[in-house]
């Protein structure tokens, strides 16, 4: 099969948060040293927890969900706050973190690499109005051919109509496109009621996935032009 599509997810497919560097200046206020790829583990391992349990909340308002979040990291890592009291520090000090979101450092090389390639590029995304302006203010915004952002088209993932929409926008098919997320219950369950091929990014191998059977799985983007390179017919 001939790909001529490539659709990616914003968040930690193309960039990610400074959570665990805000963590870390909470751990050091305790006077507790940990290193930073243990935090990392530790958010990943919560991120996959919560997308498998409660679909959907990650994307809701931080007071929704976030004390309860921050639980799950301190305990992965053996540890025990206040939740209020750290809740509150995190929120004032990710309020200071600016920006706040960064592209993965082979973010651009990739997009370009692709493009040179050949290859249309998109976005299909669940999130807010600060979707565009992000990938702006990075200047990831050109390298994409059409976006498609949840907050503006009224539909989310994992319904399927999100998928054909960015598909009749695209003026291309699902079996000429690919699709790239980190988010199994959200970009892989969602794109294939749509028929679309779908690549999970899980950074730490098969840690935080286990119960899944998902063959196609990336460490990270940085993997992708050599993989269709290898597939490319």
């Amino acid at each position: 099969m001939k790909y001529t599509y490539i659709w990616f997810d914003i968040g930690y497919t193309l960039l990610y948060q400074q959570r665990e560097k805000v963590y870390d200046q909470y751990l050091k206020e305790h006077n507790i040293h940990i290193p930073i790829q243990k935090i990392e583990e530790a958010y990943h391992y919560a991120d996959k927890l919560f997308m498998r349990e409660y679909p959907g909340i990650l994307g809701t308002k931080t007071d929704h969900f976030y004390p309860w979040y921050l639980g799950v990291v301190n305990h992965y890592l053996q540890l025990a706050f206040h939740l209020e009291s750290q809740n509150r520090f995190m929120q004032k000090e990710i309020q200071e973190t600016k920006p706040y979101w960064l592209p993965f450092s082979f973010t651009k090389d990739v997009l370009h690499t692709l493009k040179q390639d050949g290859y249309r590029l998109g976005v299909i995304s669940n999130w807010d109005k600060s979707a565009r302006p992000l990938l702006e203010y990075y200047g990831l915004i050109d390298y994409f051919d059409d976006i498609i952002i949840s907050s503006e088209v009224g539909i989310e993932k994992p319904s399927k109509q999100i998928f054909e929409l960015a598909f009749k926008q695209g003026k291309t098919k699902s079996e000429e496109s690919i699709y790239i997320g980190d988010n199994y219950y959200h970009d892989v369950v969602g794109s294939a009621k749509a028929g679309l091929k779908t690549y999970l990014i899980n950074r730490f191998e098969k840690k935080g996935i286990e119960e899944l059977h998902y063959p196609h799985t990336l460490e990270s983007i940085n993997e992708l032009p050599s993989l269709l390179k290898a597939i490319r017919v």
